[in-house]
């Protein structure tokens, strides 16, 4: 079983108690959709293991709250507001990374919003701009700058938010397949670019992960809840912890020659078959 954020805030206390290295120390994560869910797990693994993260959310209060328990359990967080898709945004909250502690080591470009839920035809142009906004220019604003800082640094490590959708179609998500299949593209082409100087970039693929943001439209008592959780052969959804991991491994040197590759983490689902 993978530990809940409570025991992560026990074990880096405990570590920081006995004065263990961890794999990050020292080192600068700036996590995107650091709020809540993935994004969440995936600052407090790296806070546990010894990173100074830096939150980036539109839910200031969420995220100020997280960053607050990680500094409280002894760990290094500092929350910036950011909506990947505003003009600037981007570009201030790095700004106030490197004011913060002067480097960027590492990314999770995470922030996303979900399918509007509308057939091909059907989909306003609307929600194709606001999903492709977030979800596919969100990520490349990201990266544009992170890459910068990174190559001036002599190297890095990515990590983007796919998706299980951007592997496989699903009716009624047509701009959300659209941004997930492009985040893949654009994650092989950067690795290819800047493997030179030392960067690595990947993506991560998830199935159906229990965060908050799926029970908004799908409570744990739902149907439609249960109905996701049999879809995959594990017969569950994710925790958001479970992809954390796979994400905090790929940034770690414990991944050091895995570039341009997509990591999936959906408990069998492509592997298939799946329950009706």
């Amino acid at each position: 079983m993978l530990p809940s954020s409570a025991t992560i805030h026990t074990s880096y206390c405990a570590r920081k108690a006995d004065d263990m290295p961890g794999r990050f120390d020292r080192k600068v994560a700036f996590v995107t959709g650091g709020s809540s869910g993935i994004g969440e797990a995936a600052a407090r693994l790296l806070a546990a293991d010894g990173a100074h993260v830096a939150l980036a959310d539109v839910q200031q209060e969420l995220g100020q709250q997280v960053a607050d328990s990680v500094r409280a359990a002894g760990g290094e967080a500092l929350f910036v507001r950011c909506d990947v898709a505003a003009d600037g945004e981007v570009d201030s909250a790095i700004d106030k990374v490197l004011e913060w502690r002067g480097q960027l080591d590492y990314a999770f470009n995470n922030a996303g919003v979900p399918p509007a839920g509308a057939a091909t035809a059907s989909c306003s142009e609307d929600d194709w701009d606001r999903i492709i906004a977030i979800n596919l220019k969100g990520i490349w604003r990201c990266m544009v700058r992170e890459l910068a800082e990174m190559s001036d640094r002599g190297g890095g490590a990515i990590v983007n938010m796919s998706s299980v959708a951007g592997v496989a179609g699903f009716p009624f998500t047509a701009p959300y397949t659209a941004s997930k299949f492009a985040i893949r593209g654009i994650t092989r082409v950067a690795a290819l670019e800047y493997a030179t100087q030392n960067i690595r970039i990947n993506a991560v693929c998830p199935a159906y992960v229990d965060t908050p943001g799926l029970r908004d439209g799908a409570p744990q008592d739902s149907e439609l809840y249960q109905t996701f959780a049999r879809q995959q052969p594990l017969n569950r959804m994710a925790r958001p912890e479970e992809v954390a991991e796979a994400v905090v491994w790929l940034l770690s040197d414990a991944a050091s020659f895995v570039t341009g590759s997509d990591l999936i983490v959906d408990g069998g689902y492509l592997a298939g078959p799946r329950a009706d």
